[in-house]
């Protein structure tokens, strides 16, 4: 499963959705039934909720023909009610809270609730799955015990055949090779990025870049100061470059005197308070760069790389929040 929640991170999950499918993803995760709306139409491979719903969106996902999950034996008897009524079959996969403590049957409860969904007309359990808090981390026993879980409630259940059973995410896929069973869900390893924590199981190539323009290059004297707040002073008179970027487009506030981009295959470090819609670098490396010149914030030249895992790092977060943070005005292209 090919996980594009968050309109695939804010990647575009429209654009993706056929291609993932087309290169032999099996089916297609999403958080929530709007999600689902948006690419049900153009891929031929199954579209599932792994997330939850509301009442007020039964209808529309049982006549979508939508995957649904079922955390609660009351929103399987109310998709069964639903199912019912559309003279239909619903496909639906059974969540079982582990330890992640957000949403799912108790193990404790599970038992006798997936008996009494079994029994539902209308329904058909497709799976079962559950999801894992701390799969980043190898050292951390919370995987191997929510594991222990999720097969303490699969060998109470013999009666119940599970064609489809999942619960490694893109850190357990690194870090936990027998979390497998029969379906794994990936998403940000999609792009070729990884955790900051953990293995890299697989070489994968980062398929995410993110680019601006120079538009200006000037000769600012000693002791100029740059910026909101003036956090930085020029100690010698300084070639200083401001890029159309800034943390409204994916520039982390973070990366204030600290971090870097590319510019004609050279590291130029940013200066100054990082703006809403601008940032300012050192050009010293590179002082006859002339305006409209390309800027790499993340990415690669010849020599020279900048990763999302890079940025993570000067935000002091994960890799995930970094995608999801590039702004909505930044233009996405797609390179096949």
């Amino acid at each position: 499963m090919t996980v594009l929640k968050a309109n695939a991170y804010g990647l575009g999950a429209k654009i993706l959705a056929p291609v993932l499918a087309r290169a032999g993803a099996d089916r297609i995760g999403v958080a929530e039934l709007k999600e689902a709306v948006s690419i049900i139409k153009k891929v031929h491979v199954p579209v599932q909720i792994i997330g939850g719903i509301l009442d007020n969106e039964i209808a529309e996902a049982v006549k979508m023909n939508l995957v649904l999950p079922v955390g609660n034996t009351d929103i399987a008897k109310k998709i069964s009610k639903v199912s019912v009524s559309q003279r239909c079959r619903t496909r639906i996969h059974i969540l079982i809270d582990t330890g992640m403590g957000r949403l799912g049957f108790l193990p404790e409860d599970a038992p006798q609730a997936v008996r009494t969904i079994a029994a539902l007309p209308g329904v058909s359990i497709e799976g079962i799955y559950s999801h894992y808090a701390n799969a980043n981390d190898r050292k951390d026993p919370k995987t191997r015990e929510q594991t222990a879980v999720f097969l303490k409630v699969l060998k109470s259940l013999p009666e119940i055949k599970f064609p489809i059973i999942h619960i490694a995410n893109s850190d357990a896929i690194n870090n936990f090779p027998d979390t497998y069973f029969n379906m794994v869900r990936t998403g940000i390893n999609l792009y070729g990025v990884f955790d900051l924590q953990g293995l890299h199981r697989y070489s994968l190539l980062p398929t995410l870049s993110l680019k601006t323009r120079l538009i200006d290059n000037r000769i600012l004297p000693k002791g100029s100061t740059i910026g909101y707040g003036g956090t930085y002073t020029l100690k010698k008179d300084t070639p200083v470059g401001t890029i159309s970027a800034g943390y409204a487009d994916g520039i982390p506030l973070a990366a204030s005197n600290s971090g870097k981009v590319i510019i004609m295959d050279m590291y130029c470090q940013i200066i100054g308070r990082v703006s809403m819609d601008y940032t300012t670098v050192d050009l010293s490396l590179c002082p006859d760069v002339k305006p409209g010149t390309i800027v790499t914030m993340i990415g690669s030249s010849k020599s020279k790389k900048i990763t999302v895992e890079d940025i993570a790092r000067i935000k002091h977060t994960h890799p995930y929040d970094i995608i999801c943070s590039l702004g909505s005005r930044v233009e996405r292209v797609y390179v096949s």
